[in-house]
């Protein structure tokens, strides 16, 4: 697990460095679906890892503990990245950042589990499609 955990916070690192960069929310949720699909692509073991680690919690309650602590972490620090291009005027939410951190890795883990699933289908358009910051968005 402390293997899972340090390869998520290395993750989360490039990711927080790759979002700084963005200046609009298109570029937000392009560099989110790129990192999805990069991550899907070039490691799928690890994101097979992570899936097998939430089977694994159903039934076994210290690997719960620390899986749900990992989960929370996550979205806590996408979060505080929402909030941040928020506060920057690159993103506007309709949403609690939390809340949306949690749609996103929703949405992320089921592309996810449907690239693992299919890996010659190209999933390029579908990704940022569904994403729920695009602008012009129900809500807006």
């Amino acid at each position: 697990m402390e293997a899972v955990r340090r390869d998520c916070e290395l993750r989360m690192e490039l990711l927080e460095r790759q979002l700084a960069g963005a200046q609009t929310a298109d570029d937000f949720i392009d560099l989110m679906a790129q990192n999805l699909q990069e991550t899907v692509r070039e490691d799928p073991d690890f994101v097979t890892l992570v899936f097998e680690l939430f089977t694994l919690s159903r039934r076994n309650g210290e690997i719960a503990a620390e899986y749900g602590g990992l989960m929370r972490r996550t979205r806590d620090q996408v979060a505080g990245m929402l909030a941040s291009a928020q506060r920057e005027g690159v993103l506007r939410l309709h949403a609690e950042p939390g809340a949306v951190a949690e749609i996103l890795f929703s949405l992320g883990d089921g592309f996810a589990l449907r690239m693992l699933a299919e890996p010659e289908r190209d999933f390029t358009a579908t990704i940022p499609g569904g994403h729920p910051l695009r602008a012009g968005a129900a809500g807006d």
